[in-house]
């Protein structure tokens, strides 16, 4: 699996998704998979493979005349990975507001809570959080 981080759009996480849960699948597979949930032609899903083998998000084997897609990069690490960006993207004194609402937000069972709550019980705290943003970009009132 590839060690560096890909960034993939919103329909490549799709035809991903796809992938991951089948391990190994052709692209008329795919289509048929998302075309349960989404409006889109085979020749879409194509093209959104072929951006994932460009990226090298997959890779392909010929089987006669279809391609075998397989994943090159791991789910778990795919959303680490965009965790990571988005916690990039917003001001340091925000993340725990944000992981707040993220939990707020998602459907858990009690087992998802239970680990939640654990992880918590064990995260070792820092008395305060730098703002890591410009001048501007928050309203944490750091640069007034």
């Amino acid at each position: 699996m590839a060690s560096t981080p890909i960034k993939i759009s919103d329909s490549e996480w799709e035809v991903m998704r796809v992938i991951w849960t089948q391990e190994s699948t052709t692209a008329q597979e795919i289509v048929e998979i998302l075309g349960q949930t989404m409006d889109w032609k085979a020749a879409t899903i194509k093209t959104l493979l072929g951006r994932l083998v460009k990226k090298e998000a997959v890779r392909t084997e010929q089987s006669g005349k279809k391609y075998i897609y397989y994943p090159a990069i791991s789910e778990g690490e795919t959303v680490k990975s965009a965790t990571e960006s988005l916690f990039s993207h917003i001001c340091a004194k925000r993340i725990g507001e944000t992981i707040a609402e993220l939990v707020a937000e998602a459907a858990l069972t009690d087992a998802d809570v239970a680990l939640i709550n654990e992880q918590l019980m064990n995260k070792n705290t820092v008395p305060t959080i730098e703002c890591n943003c410009i001048p501007g970009q928050c309203e944490c009132n750091h640069h007034k």
